[in-house]
Parts: structure tokens; C-alpha cells; sequence
């Protein structure tokens, strides 16, 4: 197989886990009934507009509830908003937080207030909720709260542990939602884009108890080195900015539902690359680590498999970390083919895609950065051809700049769903 066709192959696998994981074919389904009263929708995330628009559609034509008995407001990522019928939509800032956000989070936080005991409260969130649902703590600016988590993005540090930091810093995130939405009832319908699919991570777990402590967000500020505000650490020392815990009586009759998962993606993927006719081999959905350690260890075991004359596909989800220490672009996905590029040395009969399934890969935040990117044997002849040095440029982390230079970024635009990435490595004996 030819490297062009390798890379439709690969594409193929990676539009498969996408299409598994979109709201269209999965939201109805876990619906609740209509209550007495009013559907009061809250989205957030990368996936908000996409999963509005489904509950519109079930709520409006499959069940014939007038307009009126809907209202809410979604705020999702800037470039993923949706054309929808009656809750509208704002974008916001992703992964860096805005004005915007925090103009829209002020208006979530009073309809969850003014919702009443005949109403539902229906949480819909997805990955990147966590920016876009941005309530600062008393005390905070909203550029404290930017520098705070520009910070936390370059230090490494995994997305559990930020989401730890921001949950008591913030007005909404950690379970604090659900304690507004009372006396209505509370409904949320995740999209999951964390590691074992932990509730309390999702958009940084606003509907749900809160596992994590002050003294995890301090260790955590401490063991990266994240240089605080004083007003930052003032809250962090503060007993009252401790989230509710599991067995808190505010959480008394609200219900949590995950709508779709990484490995629903992967298993889409397998399916496609099985179609393809090859061997599935699933390293899981959960895949965590340094972009390019764990690229180092995906090349050793994928010419293992080709040492052994599998036709294989090795594939994995989860989200991998950057640490920065270069002036380049890039993200995790990225970063982690050109370290596999550079890992495989040009081996023959291997090609492989690294994605981000909401369609964008790290970057500006912009909604047209790239997801990811593609590599086969030819990656670094082709590169050193054009110019770029792969070394210096994973160095320098400009993975972005390193496939730009030979074309071969992934580029499927704002995918309006968000279940981490996705990894496929093609191998041809």
C-alpha cells in the first residue's frame, strides 16, 4: 500500500472514532422526560452547540413540546458554536479563558438560580467546558485567572491536576452548579474526554462531588512550580473554597450520565481498521504521559508487531502532555508524530495518524489549528528535503511548523465532539 493510501486509511480510522462519538447519534436516547415545568439547558464544552441542537430536536419535533418549554444558553469553544432553534449559543474562549466566558458563565449561574422545583436543570457538557464555564473566585480577575492557567497548560502537568487547581478557584466548577440548580431537578449528559471517564473531571465536574482537596490544589501548585497571585493563594489557604465532597446532601436526587466515551472511539476505530484488513491491537482509551515518551514506546512495540509479521493497527486513546521548552507550535498530537517519526528512523511498511478528535490540536486556540498530523517512512527524508531539522524542531516543540513544511498535518476542522485523541499506527510487514 502506497503512502497516500496509507494516509486515506488512516484517515478513514480517525473520521470512524469521530462519527462514534457525535451527539446526533447518541444524545436522544438518554433523554429524560418532560417535566411539569421548564427544560432549562446548560451546555459547555467543545461539543455544546452539537448536543443543543440534538436535545432541540428531541424535545421539539420528536416529542412536540412547544418552544417556550425550552430555554438555557450553551457556551462552547470560539469556532464550535451551531446554528440552534431556540437556546442559543455563545463561543467563547478555549483553552485560555475570556471575557466572553465569564459575561456567559454570569448568566448560566442565574438560570440555574431561577430554576424552580417543576423545572429541569439539563447539564450538557464536553471537553473544554472547564474554559468556557469560567466564574473566577471572589477575589480574582479574570487576568489572574488567564495567567493562572497559561501556567498550568505549559507546566506539564496532566488535565486532572489543572482541573484540580481551577475547581477551587472558580464559582461554578467542582459540584458548586448543582448546589445552585436546587430546588430543580439536575440532569447531566457528559461527553467524556478524560482518562477513565471520571465524572468530576469532565468541564471540571460543576454538577458532581468533588473527590479532590485544597491541600491536592496546593501540592499541585508546588509541585510545578505555578507562580500564584496572592490573591490565588489566599484562596487555596481558604477553608470556605473547599468543594462539596461525595455524600453531600446537595447532590440528593441529581443524576450523571456519560453519553459517549474515548473507547466508544476506539472501538469505531478498530471496527475501521479491521474493515481495512488489519489486526486491531488496542493499547486502551486511557493512554497518559509525555507526548514523546510515550511516541518512543508506541514506535519499539509497533516494529515488534512488524518484527512478528502481524498486518497490524496499534491503537490507543487518552491524552498525553506537553512539556514546553521550546518558542514553536504545536500540540500534544503533534508532538507526539514527530517523535514517533523520529522514533521509527524511516522504518519501511509503517505509517501512522495522531489526532485530536474535537478537531484541533493545541495551538493559538484558534478553531482552523490543526487536530494533528500524519507520518510514514518518508517523513524525515521529505522534512530534510524541505529544510526543517525533525530534532531541533521537537526541541524547539514546532511540531505544528515541522508538518506544515511538508503537508501532512491533520486538518478536519471542528469536529462539535470531544472524546480525546486518537492514535492508529498502520503496519505493513
Amino acid at each position: 500500500m502506497t503512502a497516500p493510501m496509507k494516509f486515506e486509511t488512516l484517515r478513514a480510522i480517525f473520521d470512524a472514532a469521530v462519527a462514534a462519538a457525535h451527539p446526533a447519534g447518541r444524545l436522544a436516547r438518554h433523554l429524560p422526560a418532560p417535566p411539569k415545568g421548564r427544560i432549562v439547558l446548560l451546555g459547555a464544552g467543545k461539543a455544546a452547540g452539537s448536543m443543543i441542537v440534538a436535545t432541540e430536536a428531541h424535545y421539539l419535533d420528536a416529542l412536540g413540546l412547544p418552544a417556550e418549554r425550552l430555554t438555557g444558553l450553551g457556551v462552547a469553544r470560539q469556532g464550535y458554536g451551531c446554528a440552534t432553534r431556540v437556546v442559543p449559543v455563545i463561543e467563547a474562549g478555549h483553552p485560555v479563558p475570556d471575557q466572553a466566558g465569564v459575561e456567559a458563565t454570569a448568566r448560566i449561574l442565574d438560570l440555574a438560580r431561577e430554576a424552580g422545583p417543576d423545572d429541569l436543570v439539563l447539564a450538557l457538557l464536553s471537553g473544554g467546558g472547564s474554559a468556557n464555564w469560567i466564574a473566577p473566585a471572589d477575589g480574582l480577575t479574570l487576568a489572574e485567572k488567564q495567567a493562572i492557567t497559561r501556567a498550568l497548560l505549559r507546566s506539564g502537568a496532566v488535565i486532572g491536576e489543572i482541573n484540580c487547581v481551577r475547581k477551587h478557584l472558580s464559582r461554578i466548577k467542582g459540584g458548586r452548579l448543582a448546589a445552585l440548580a436546587r430546588p430543580a431537578r439536575l440532569v447531566t449528559l457528559a461527553i467524556s474526554d478524560v482518562p477513565r471517564d471520571e465524572p468530576s473531571a469532565i468541564a471540571s465536574g460543576p454538577t458532581v462531588p468533588d473527590p479532590t482537596t485544597l491541600a491536592d490544589a496546593r501540592a499541585i501548585v508546588a509541585r510545578y512550580a505555578i507562580d500564584l497571585p496572592a490573591s490565588a493563594k489566599a484562596l487555596l489557604d481558604d477553608p470556605a473554597m473547599e468543594t462539596p465532597k461525595p455524600g453531600d446532601p446537595l447532590f440528593a436526587g441529581a443524576s450523571f450520565e456519560i453519553v459517549a466515551r474515548p473507547a466508544d472511539a476506539l472501538a469505531a476505530a478498530a471496527q475501521a481498521a479491521q474493515a481495512a484488513g488489519y489486526e486491531p491491537v488496542s493499547l486502551g482509551a486511557d493512554v497518559e504521559g509525555e507526548a514523546r515518551d510515550v511516541a518512543a514506546a508506541h514506535a519499539a512495540q509497533a516494529l515488534r508487531l512488524r518484527s512478528e509479521g502481524r498486518r497490524a493497527a496499534l491503537l490507543s486513546g487518552g491524552e498525553l502532555t506537553v512539556t514546553i521548552r521550546g518558542k514553536g507550535r504545536g500540540g500534544p498530537n503533534q508532538e507526539y508524530a514527530l517523535a514517533l517519526a523520529l522514533a521509527l528512523n524511516g522504518a519501511e511498511g509503517i505509517a501512522a495518524v495522531a489526532g485530536d478528535t474535537d478537531g484541533t490540536d493545541g495551538g493559538a486556540g484558534a478553531a482552523t489549528d490543526p487536530a494533528g498530523a500524519f507520518v510514514d517512512a518518508t517523513t524525515l527524508a521529505r522534512a530534510r528535503a524541505a529544510g526543517p531539522d525533525p530534532a531541533a524542531m521537537l526541541a524547539d516543540n514546532d511540531s505544528t511548523g515541522f508538518f506544515e513544511a511538508i503537508g501532512d498535518l491533520l486538518r478536519p476542522g471542528p469536529t462539535l465532539t470531544n472524546v480525546n485523541d486518537l492514535r492508529a499506527i498502520l503496519i505493513d510487514p
